[in-house]
């Protein structure tokens, strides 16, 4: 058969080597600016990974079959990174910005840029092999070459590479859920609710966990601390008792957690627009479980949206709950820091004396720097640590629960760390002693025994001269920052025992 003259025309010009040189760069350039508009962050949602993954491995075949070299799997993922990382310069955040060797500069690297690369990079390798050794292949049968002993090792490499990655995609694919509330027998509860759910929340789609033996109960919303922290994980884990008497709904908010994905644009999380989310939220619980008001529960950073939220719009809810209140970010940090320079004199801690002198005195311009002022809080105020104390858990009770993808749980420590760089800045002039001394709503503070001075003399400086409708402080021994995962059953106690009683809807 004689072969069509467009065809020849075709072939002729693809064995021109600029040809397929272009063509081997723009596979990688085009897919790295793609990638750069879409998903300057890397690939955060599953549905994201695979297309990520898909996309690497296309684009470095392409790159290998045009090159017709192995050395398309340098080339390709080299020209992918570096104009990746121009296109989304105007990313900020740990994770996107220079690397610091430090262990939070360190947690950034791996949870950002090494996830990114396994997602990207690696496919991208394996498949430039596969595009050369395509290429290749015509010549090789030409020629009656056999396979020799270093050909059948690298098809072993790439055939376990192969395998590898679609493991990984089954991973990264594999949905969020958490478990039903069951009854005898095993079977879903009727009446129960225990639900993923996404809302549409200032604009932006945000995830929440909501869990309860009833729907009947009544409603509280958690908010986690941070900025950017979830606690989805912890939630489940300890408090599942508190699910007997309350729908719980736990929110990630935006940046965090499951709506890690949510964050940009950056210039758009204000302090007034996280708290105008918990209302927005609030007001969709209400309508949702037909309450007129519902409990509104905070831990830490979430204290302060707590009372912002309560601030503005007391008439969402039945009660207050601050539980690690936070009075001043500022001041706060300013005695961790004092207590802690303190410490490491007296402990001949010349290095982290170093460290701290040479940054002096919150706050900070760099967000890392935070990590020499602030980490060593476990060590300066020693709590107790039986039980379910204070360093057991934290973020780790979020790395291997149902309830977030394979990518969600990659990026918790990400997502802390971008959204906190965004938010925390922006608390620095908080002071509830000055900007918050009366509330419209019940408040009952239910802190840990022994949380750190910083935060508890200001806690209790604020509450001495708050005026609200009920009041109570309510003190757990044995517990420090995160009172109410270090000891669940106290915390349900308090819940179920002081604050539900109280503001019941009838009283």
């Amino acid at each position: 058969m004689t072969p069509k003259p467009g065809s020849s025309r075709v072939r002729e010009a693809w064995e021109r080597r600029p040809l397929r040189l272009t063509v081997a760069a723009a596979a990688p350039v085009l897919a790295a600016v793609a990638f750069g508009l879409a998903t300057p962050r890397g690939p955060l949602t599953a549905t994201a990974g695979i297309g990520s993954l898909l996309a690497g491995l296309a684009a470095g075949w392409l790159a290998g079959f045009a090159l017709r070299s192995r050395w398309a799997m340098l080339a390709a993922p080299v020209l992918f990174a570096a104009v990746f990382e121009l296109v989304r310069l105007g990313t900020d955040g740990p994770t996107v910005d220079a690397i610091h060797l430090s262990p939070y500069g360190l947690i950034a690297f791996v949870t950002g840029r090494g996830v990114h690369a396994l997602l990207v990079l690696l496919p991208m390798v394996l498949g430039a092999a596969l595009g050369a050794g395509a290429a290749r292949r015509p010549a090789q049968v030409a020629e009656h070459r056999r396979p020799g002993g270093w050909l059948i090792a690298r098809r072993t490499v790439a055939a376990l590479t192969g395998l590898a990655l679609v493991g990984l995609a089954v991973l990264v694919a594999r949905p969020a859920s958490t478990d039903p509330i069951t009854g005898p027998g095993g079977k879903p509860l009727a009446g129960s609710i225990a639900e993923l759910t996404r809302v549409e929340i200032g604009g932006h789609d945000l995830a929440l966990m909501l869990r309860g033996r009833s729907t009947g109960s009544p409603v509280a919303l958690f908010l986690a601390g941070g900025p950017g922290g979830s606690e989805l994980g912890a939630m489940r884990l300890h408090l599942e008792a508190l699910e007997r008497d309350v729908v719980m709904a736990t929110f990630d908010q935006r940046g965090a957690g499951k709506s890690y994905a949510q964050l940009d644009p950056t210039e758009t999380l204000t302090l007034d627009r996280a708290v105008a989310d918990v209302i927005e939220v609030s007001e969709y619980l209400r309508e949702r479980f037909d309450q007129d008001r519902i409990v509104l529960i905070g831990q830490s950073w979430g204290t302060i949206l707590g009372v912002l939220a309560a601030q503005q719009r007391p008439d969402l809810y039945r009660a207050l709950v601050g539980t690690g209140q936070m009075v001043s970010p500022r001041e706060t940090d300013r005695a961790i820091y004092r207590d802690t320079l303190a410490w490491a004199r007296a402990n001949g801690k010349d290095d982290v004396v170093s460290a701290l002198t040479r940054i002096g005195e919150p706050p900070y311009a760099n967000i890392l720097d935070y990590e020499s002022a602030l980490s060593y809080e476990h060590e300066v105020y020693p709590y107790d640590r039986t039980g379910n104390s204070e360093g057991e858990g934290g973020f780790s009770e979020n790395l291997f629960v149902e309830e977030y993808t394979l990518l969600e749980q990659l990026h918790n420590l990400a997502a802390f760390l971008d959204t906190f760089s965004v938010l925390y800045p922006q608390l620095q002039r908080i002071d509830f002693r000055e900007q918050a001394t009366r509330l419209e709503v019940p408040v009952y503070l239910v802190q840990g025994a022994e949380e750190a001075r910083g935060r508890a003399e200001l806690a209790q400086e604020w509450f001495a001269q708050l005026r609200a409708p009920r009041k109570r402080l309510i003190m757990i021994d044995h517990a420090g920052h995160r009172p109410l995962f270090e000891r669940p059953a106290e915390f349900r106690r308090a819940m179920a025992g002081t604050v539900l009683p109280q503001t019941a809807p009838d009283r």
